[in-house]
Parts: structure tokens; sequence; C-alpha cells
């Protein structure tokens, strides 16, 4: 498993050209049942990841911070919420709010969020794989 994490970056680069293409094409003429055949890939997939034991989305990339984000973790911290984003984010060349290091900040070495029960929208939707609709989400 490792392994295969390792590869994704080189793998994902091999095949961007093809996998823009395809996406284009699917988004001109998504099938009628994509919802369904995502929602089957979702539960499959999840059948055979357990995420406590690979955590690589936590480990390489960042959630973005939505303001009810901020205000809804800084209160489970007991802080204000420009003091959690004075510590804890950075504004990204979006003017986004994202943190200001990668792995999360909030990732335990046993692979659990410390802040689990009020985490990012973001990192509560990931892998944004069982939406209703999927064909309509931008």
């Amino acid at each position: 498993m490792e392994n295969t994490i390792e590869q994704l970056p080189k793998l994902a680069k091999e095949k961007h050209n093809e996998n823009r293409k395809f996406f284009a094409k699917l988004r001109k003429k998504p099938p009628k049942d994509l919802d369904y055949i995502m929602q089957d890939l979702h539960e499959e997939e999840f059948q055979r990841t357990d995420c406590l034991e690979c955590a690589n989305c936590c480990k390489t990339t960042g959630p973005l911070f939505t303001n009810n984000d901020i205000e809804r973790i800084s209160k489970h911290f007991r802080m204000k919420p420009q003091k959690f984003v004075e510590t804890y984010l950075r504004v990204d060349e979006e003017q986004d709010y994202v943190l200001q290091r990668v792995p999360c900040t909030f990732l335990g070495a046993d692979n659990y969020c410390s802040i689990y029960d009020v985490r990012p929208k973001a990192c509560r939707e990931f892998p944004h794989t069982n939406r209703k609709k999927v064909s309509s989400n931008k």
C-alpha cells in the first residue's frame, strides 16, 4: 500500500492529459445514472480503504476553511477566531484560508483527527465522491 501511495504523484502526472480529456467529455455528456455509479464506486472503495490506516489525504493536502469552520473550530479551542487564523492558517493565492503547512496540524501519529467532531466542511465531505447530483457539482 505504501509503495502505491508513493507512486500516485508520478502516475497522476503521466495520466494528466488523458484524465483531463476524459473529465471534459464526461462534463459535456454525463451518463444518466452517474450518481448511482458514483455511489456504488464510493461504497466499494470504502469497503477496501481504511482511512485510519492511510490518512494520506491529511498528510499531503489541506482543506479550505470557511468562515463557519473557523468560528466552530476556534470556539472548540476557546480561542478568538482571529487568533485561530493567526496560529493555524494562511491565505492562499485564491484568497482562501488554508493550513499553514501539511501534514495537517490536527492529525495525530495514530492517524486520528484531534478535531474530528468539529473538522472543516471540506474534511467532512472528502473525498467528495458520495455527493448527490455529482454531474452538477463543480
